[in-house]
Protein backbone atom coordinates (compact mmCIF):
# COMPACT_ATOMS: atom_id res chain seq x y z
CA UNK A 1 0.00 0.00 0.00
CA UNK A 2 1.17 3.44 -0.84
CA UNK A 3 1.16 5.84 1.74
CA UNK A 4 2.30 8.33 -0.14
CA UNK A 5 1.45 9.41 -4.13
CA UNK A 6 2.96 12.35 -5.44
CA UNK A 7 1.45 12.44 -9.20
CA UNK A 8 2.76 15.92 -11.36
CA UNK A 9 3.64 17.64 -7.88
CA UNK A 10 4.57 21.48 -9.39
CA UNK A 11 5.46 24.08 -7.01
CA UNK A 12 6.06 28.05 -8.28
CA UNK A 13 6.39 30.76 -5.83
CA UNK A 14 6.35 34.24 -7.08
CA UNK A 15 9.04 36.50 -5.70
CA UNK A 16 8.59 40.19 -6.79
CA UNK A 17 8.54 40.38 -10.22
CA UNK A 18 10.71 36.26 -10.32
CA UNK A 19 9.23 33.21 -10.66
CA UNK A 20 10.37 30.61 -9.27
CA UNK A 21 9.97 26.88 -10.23
CA UNK A 22 10.73 24.69 -6.87
CA UNK A 23 9.32 21.55 -7.83
CA UNK A 24 8.75 20.63 -11.38
CA UNK A 25 6.27 18.22 -11.90
CA UNK A 26 7.27 15.05 -9.39
CA UNK A 27 5.93 11.77 -9.32
CA UNK A 28 6.57 9.35 -6.59
CA UNK A 29 5.08 6.64 -4.56
CA UNK A 30 5.93 5.02 -1.49
CA UNK A 31 5.28 2.04 0.18
CA UNK A 32 4.37 1.44 3.55
CA UNK A 33 7.51 0.18 5.80
CA UNK A 34 10.05 2.23 3.47
CA UNK A 35 12.64 3.69 4.65
CA UNK A 36 13.32 6.56 2.19
CA UNK A 37 16.51 9.19 1.89
CA UNK A 38 15.41 12.34 -0.11
CA UNK A 39 18.81 13.91 -1.32
CA UNK A 40 19.98 16.75 -3.05
CA UNK A 41 21.76 20.64 -3.00
CA UNK A 42 20.45 23.42 -1.72
CA UNK A 43 17.70 24.88 -3.82
CA UNK A 44 17.04 21.29 -5.02
CA UNK A 45 13.74 21.06 -3.73
CA UNK A 46 14.14 18.87 -1.36
CA UNK A 47 13.02 21.03 1.35
CA UNK A 48 9.62 22.19 -1.11
CA UNK A 49 9.11 18.48 -1.16
CA UNK A 50 9.14 17.93 2.31
CA UNK A 51 6.96 20.91 3.17
CA UNK A 52 4.47 19.26 0.72
CA UNK A 53 5.11 15.53 2.70
CA UNK A 54 4.11 16.94 5.56
CA UNK A 55 1.29 19.45 4.90
CA UNK A 56 3.05 22.02 5.51
CA UNK A 57 2.29 23.78 1.80
CA UNK A 58 0.23 22.64 -0.50
CA UNK A 59 1.05 22.05 -4.02
CA UNK A 60 0.54 24.13 -7.03
CA UNK A 61 -0.52 21.75 -9.36
CA UNK A 62 -0.55 18.10 -9.31
CA UNK A 63 -2.03 15.93 -6.80
CA UNK A 64 -0.99 14.09 -3.18
CA UNK A 65 -2.42 11.38 -1.65
CA UNK A 66 -1.54 10.10 1.60
CA UNK A 67 -2.48 6.97 2.88
CA UNK A 68 -4.73 6.78 -0.06
CA UNK A 69 -6.69 10.78 0.91
CA UNK A 70 -6.22 13.65 -1.45
CA UNK A 71 -4.81 16.27 0.81
CA UNK A 72 -3.61 18.52 -2.12
CA UNK A 73 -5.69 21.48 -1.72
CA UNK A 74 -7.22 20.71 1.93
CA UNK A 75 -7.95 24.06 3.63
CA UNK A 76 -5.48 24.56 6.78
CA UNK A 77 -7.46 23.31 9.72
CA UNK A 78 -8.01 19.88 7.87
CA UNK A 79 -4.21 19.64 7.24
CA UNK A 80 -3.52 20.78 10.65
CA UNK A 81 -5.29 17.77 11.78
CA UNK A 82 -3.98 15.58 8.93
CA UNK A 83 -0.35 16.31 10.82
CA UNK A 84 -1.38 15.60 14.06
CA UNK A 85 -3.08 12.32 13.31
CA UNK A 86 -0.92 10.86 10.62
CA UNK A 87 2.23 12.67 10.64
CA UNK A 88 5.78 12.67 12.75
CA UNK A 89 7.85 15.15 12.76
CA UNK A 90 11.92 14.87 13.34
CA UNK A 91 13.71 18.78 12.79
CA UNK A 92 17.69 19.42 12.48
CA UNK A 93 17.27 21.80 15.89
CA UNK A 94 14.82 19.42 17.97
CA UNK A 95 12.28 22.38 18.82
CA UNK A 96 12.07 21.20 22.41
CA UNK A 97 10.69 24.15 24.32
CA UNK A 98 13.00 25.03 26.63
CA UNK A 99 10.80 25.46 29.59
CA UNK A 100 9.26 22.12 29.53
CA UNK A 101 10.44 19.12 30.79
CA UNK A 102 10.81 15.76 28.50
CA UNK A 103 8.09 14.48 29.31
CA UNK A 104 5.96 17.55 29.14
CA UNK A 105 7.06 18.05 25.36
CA UNK A 106 6.30 14.86 24.45
CA UNK A 107 2.61 15.53 25.62
CA UNK A 108 2.11 18.45 23.17
CA UNK A 109 0.85 16.95 20.35
CA UNK A 110 -1.81 14.88 22.77
CA UNK A 111 -3.23 18.00 23.28
CA UNK A 112 -4.63 18.85 20.21
CA UNK A 113 -5.83 15.17 19.60
CA UNK A 114 -10.09 14.24 19.48
CA UNK A 115 -11.68 13.33 21.26
CA UNK A 116 -9.33 14.92 23.85
CA UNK A 117 -7.78 12.86 26.08
CA UNK A 118 -7.17 12.69 29.83
CA UNK A 119 -4.32 14.15 31.69
CA UNK A 120 -3.44 10.56 32.95
CA UNK A 121 -3.45 8.97 29.79
CA UNK A 122 -1.72 11.78 27.98
CA UNK A 123 1.12 11.13 30.30
CA UNK A 124 1.04 7.56 30.42
CA UNK A 125 1.62 7.52 26.16
CA UNK A 126 4.30 10.23 26.62
CA UNK A 127 6.43 8.23 29.49
CA UNK A 128 5.90 5.32 27.25
CA UNK A 129 7.43 6.89 24.22
CA UNK A 130 10.12 8.18 26.10
CA UNK A 131 10.71 4.94 27.91
CA UNK A 132 11.00 3.09 24.31
CA UNK A 133 13.68 5.83 23.70
CA UNK A 134 15.69 5.04 26.66
CA UNK A 135 14.91 7.99 28.23
CA UNK A 136 12.73 6.97 31.40
CA UNK A 137 15.37 8.32 33.62
CA UNK A 138 15.19 12.04 31.95
CA UNK A 139 11.28 12.18 32.11
CA UNK A 140 11.66 15.36 34.29
CA UNK A 141 14.77 16.89 33.12
CA UNK A 142 14.76 19.96 31.02
CA UNK A 143 16.18 20.44 27.36
CA UNK A 144 19.17 22.28 28.65
CA UNK A 145 20.05 19.62 30.87
CA UNK A 146 20.14 16.91 28.03
CA UNK A 147 22.72 16.05 25.37
CA UNK A 148 22.10 16.84 21.95
CA UNK A 149 21.57 13.28 21.51
CA UNK A 150 18.64 13.17 24.25
CA UNK A 151 17.06 15.82 22.95
CA UNK A 152 16.74 14.75 19.71
CA UNK A 153 15.36 10.94 20.72
CA UNK A 154 13.10 13.70 22.90
CA UNK A 155 11.85 14.75 19.76
CA UNK A 156 11.39 11.51 18.50
CA UNK A 157 9.31 10.40 21.11
CA UNK A 158 7.22 13.51 20.70
CA UNK A 159 6.93 12.53 17.00
CA UNK A 160 5.87 8.54 17.57
CA UNK A 161 2.98 9.58 20.46
CA UNK A 162 0.38 10.08 18.15
CA UNK A 163 1.02 6.38 16.54
CA UNK A 164 2.07 8.22 12.56
CA UNK A 165 1.65 6.23 9.56
CA UNK A 166 4.84 8.58 8.89
CA UNK A 167 7.59 10.14 9.84
CA UNK A 168 9.48 12.96 8.07
CA UNK A 169 12.74 13.76 9.49
CA UNK A 170 14.36 16.91 8.37
CA UNK A 171 18.58 16.82 8.43
CA UNK A 172 17.66 15.62 11.81
CA UNK A 173 21.46 14.61 12.43
CA UNK A 174 22.59 17.87 11.23
CA UNK A 175 23.38 19.25 14.50
CA UNK A 176 24.85 16.29 16.36
CA UNK A 177 28.54 14.42 15.95
CA UNK A 178 29.47 11.46 14.51
CA UNK A 179 28.61 8.75 17.14
CA UNK A 180 25.25 10.60 18.10
CA UNK A 181 24.19 10.94 14.24
CA UNK A 182 24.73 7.12 13.25
CA UNK A 183 22.47 6.33 16.71
CA UNK A 184 19.90 7.96 15.62
CA UNK A 185 19.77 6.86 12.49
CA UNK A 186 19.78 3.56 14.10
CA UNK A 187 16.63 4.12 15.99
CA UNK A 188 15.25 5.27 13.01
CA UNK A 189 16.07 2.46 11.46
CA UNK A 190 14.54 -0.23 14.14
CA UNK A 191 11.41 2.01 14.50
CA UNK A 192 10.92 0.66 10.46
CA UNK A 193 12.02 -3.10 10.94
CA UNK A 194 10.52 -3.48 14.62
CA UNK A 195 7.34 -1.20 14.02
CA UNK A 196 6.93 -0.53 10.22
CA UNK A 197 6.90 2.76 10.45
CA UNK A 198 7.29 4.27 7.06
CA UNK A 199 10.09 7.16 7.03
CA UNK A 200 10.99 9.80 4.67
CA UNK A 201 14.61 11.75 5.37
CA UNK A 202 15.91 15.03 4.03
CA UNK A 203 19.17 15.12 3.92
CA UNK A 204 22.28 16.78 2.21
CA UNK A 205 24.71 14.14 3.80
CA UNK A 206 25.18 10.95 1.49
CA UNK A 207 26.52 8.93 4.74
CA UNK A 208 23.42 9.83 6.51
CA UNK A 209 21.00 8.68 2.98
CA UNK A 210 23.19 5.57 2.86
CA UNK A 211 21.21 4.36 5.88
CA UNK A 212 17.94 4.22 3.96
CA UNK A 213 16.15 1.44 1.94
CA UNK A 214 15.86 3.44 -1.39
CA UNK A 215 17.77 6.79 -2.04
CA UNK A 216 16.12 9.58 -4.18
CA UNK A 217 18.19 12.70 -5.25
CA UNK A 218 16.28 15.38 -6.34
CA UNK A 219 17.98 18.14 -8.34
CA UNK A 220 16.43 21.87 -10.12
CA UNK A 221 12.89 20.58 -8.72
CA UNK A 222 13.09 17.24 -10.22
CA UNK A 223 13.90 13.89 -9.39
CA UNK A 224 17.26 12.88 -11.10
CA UNK A 225 17.62 9.27 -9.43
CA UNK A 226 15.73 6.62 -7.54
CA UNK A 227 17.54 3.56 -6.54
CA UNK A 228 16.66 0.97 -4.06
CA UNK A 229 19.71 0.60 -1.23
CA UNK A 230 21.08 -1.99 0.76
CA UNK A 231 20.91 0.28 4.17
CA UNK A 232 24.63 0.84 5.75
CA UNK A 233 25.22 -0.74 9.50
CA UNK A 234 24.81 1.48 12.41
CA UNK A 235 26.26 -1.36 14.63
CA UNK A 236 29.47 -1.30 11.88
CA UNK A 237 29.80 2.57 11.96
CA UNK A 238 29.28 2.61 15.79
CA UNK A 239 32.24 0.50 16.11
CA UNK A 240 34.36 1.86 13.71
CA UNK A 241 34.23 5.71 15.52
CA UNK A 242 34.30 3.81 19.22
CA UNK A 243 38.21 4.88 19.05
CA UNK A 244 37.83 8.06 17.97
CA UNK A 245 35.17 8.63 20.42
CA UNK A 246 36.57 7.63 23.39
CA UNK A 247 39.48 9.72 22.91
CA UNK A 248 37.43 12.64 22.32
CA UNK A 249 35.80 12.05 25.36
CA UNK A 250 32.07 11.67 23.83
Amino acid sequence: MSVISLQGIKKIYHLGDNTVHALRGVSLDIEEGEFVAITGPSGSGKSTMMHILGCLDSPTEGSYLLNGKNVSNLPRQELADIRNRMIGFVFQGFNLLPRTTAVENVELPLLYTRPVMSNAERNKRAVEALTAMGLADRLDHHPSQLSGGQQQRVAIARALVNKPALILADEPTGNLDSKTSIEVMRLLQELREKQGITIVLITHEPEIAAYGTRIISVRDGVIISDEKNTPRNPEEDLAAVAPIAAASGY
